[in-house]
């Protein structure tokens, strides 16, 4: 959520960045709106302070007529307490509506992107950060789709998914789910070697929790609802990991906070059809490492390039052909700031396929979550918040069939082998 310090003090700024997003370009007038409703807030709270304040003064002196027996006196005051407080309950009720109406207002605006992050409405606007320095891999005529190739080298069932639970569900068996466990493994491993402590985070999560890192109220049509239980499945393992910290005020010398969790991830991204979406290319349940990192607003940037190059060096370990983006305004997360995304090549599919997003959030989740600093001079701050995957299985595990795939089956890398047990998968 933005900060109204910011709406008042930076107004151009942030008017401008939100140019950049889809459906914000005519702005102006929701953040005079906001800056006017804070006024009647600010205005209410001060008159009722004020009235307090006569309250408390006058119910003093009438326990002083009390005691010295002016009763009259002591009526009289009563009655203009009396007066006061039903002046009070009016300002008490403007400002319960004015907070109401700026909570209900903010709480639906994005994040301010970044000066870095480009123009743009769609996908095709975001920028190649970093392009593919070597030659794609050109596979024969054999080659086949992924979903082929879990046929043949049994990865996964879609009929069986489709049986047991419904469209865009994947059962994973024989080598497909030793290749999934030696993922998992893997992608863990190397986050602790990073210096990110593991979390093993509940699969369901509050309102309160979803609110905190912005899935609430701009993703609530995409996350699996337990109306009876009031709970929401997770559609990433960054809103119980960073909701560990929601209401807590750190001291500076505990940054940063580094920490990675594996978990099942739940989506119910609207459906489509064609090849875009055929196989693991979009599935409802996936498996995912996730890495969030808690930082001192001074140094979150450079947080933010540490873990594209965490990221980075996973796929260079897979030896999988990737490129990087940096997300226009159009195509940003809701909640973040500045957003990369890494994309592999998809040699059977001929394309570029998403495996991984790495956010900047800055104060946004910390100022819904009340997630603070306090610094060593005593000042105390909104921390910054970042997340990424590292990285998400389904597209990770079709790439690797499509673009390592031979004649004698599915040539595993090195890094892999030794937690798959072997060199070939077949």
């Amino acid at each position: 959520m933005l900060e109204l310090r910011l709406l008042r003090q930076e107004k151009a700024r942030i008017i401008k960045g939100l140019h950049k997003r889809a459906g914000y370009e005519n702005i102006e007038k929701l953040i005079d709106e906001i800056i006017e409703t804070d006024d009647e807030r600010k205005t209410a709270q001060s008159q009722n302070d004020l009235i307090l304040s006569q309250i408390n003064s006058i119910s003093k002196e009438v326990g002083e007529f009390m005691k010295s027996g002016k009763k009259s006196e002591a009526e009289s005051l009563k009655l203009k307490v009396a007066e006061l407080k039903n002046e009070n309950k009016q300002f008490d009720d403007r400002l319960r509506l004015a907070q109401e109406k700026l909570e209900s207002i903010l709480i639906q605006l994005p994040n301010v992107p970044h000066e870095s992050v480009p123009n743009g409405k769609t996908p095709e606007d975001n920028e190649i950060y970093k392009a593919w320095s070597g030659e794609l891999p050109v596979l024969g005529p054999e080659a086949l789709p992924h979903w082929e190739l879990a046929k043949k080298y049994k990865v996964f069932d879609m009929e069986l998914g489709v049986k047991i639970s419904g469209s865009g569900f994947i059962l994973y068996r024989q080598n497909g789910a030793r290749l999934q466990r030696a993922l998992i493994n893997f992608f863990l491993d190397e986050a602790g070697a990073a210096g990110y402590e593991e979390i093993q985070a509940p699969l369901l999560v509050n309102g309160d929790s979803a609110r905190g890192t912005g899935q609430l109220p701009d993703k609530e049509g995409q996350m699996y609802y337990v109306e009876k239980d009031d709970l929401y499945l997770i559609p990433t393992a960054e809103v119980p990991v960073t909701n560990i910290y929601r209401d807590v005020i750190l001291k500076e010398m505990e940054l940063p906070i580094k920490l990675t969790g594996y978990t099942p991830c739940f989506r119910r991204e609207a459906g489509s059809y064609g090849a875009h979406v055929k196989g693991l290319n979009r599935v409802h349940q996936f498996d995912k490492i996730e890495i969030v990192r808690i930082e001192h607003p001074d140094n979150s940037y450079t947080a933010l390039m540490d873990m594209l190059t965490h990221v980075e060096g996973l796929l260079q370990k897979l030896e999988l052909p990737y490129r990087i983006l940096r997300l226009c305004g159009g195509d940003m997360g809701f909640a973040s700031a500045l957003t990369f995304d890494f994309e592999v090549w998809s040699a059977a599919q001929q394309r570029w396929l998403e495996v991984s997003s790495v956010s900047n959030f800055e104060t946004f989740q910390t100022n819904r979550m009340k997630l603070r600093i306090k610094t060593d001079s005593g000042e105390i701050k909104l921390a910054h918040t970042l997340n990424g995957s590292a990285l998400a299985l389904a597209r990770i595990v079709a790439s690797i069939l499509e673009n390592h795939q031979t004649e004698n089956g599915i040539r595993l890398p090195k890094a892999l082998v030794p937690y798959f047990g072997k060199e070939i998968l077949a």
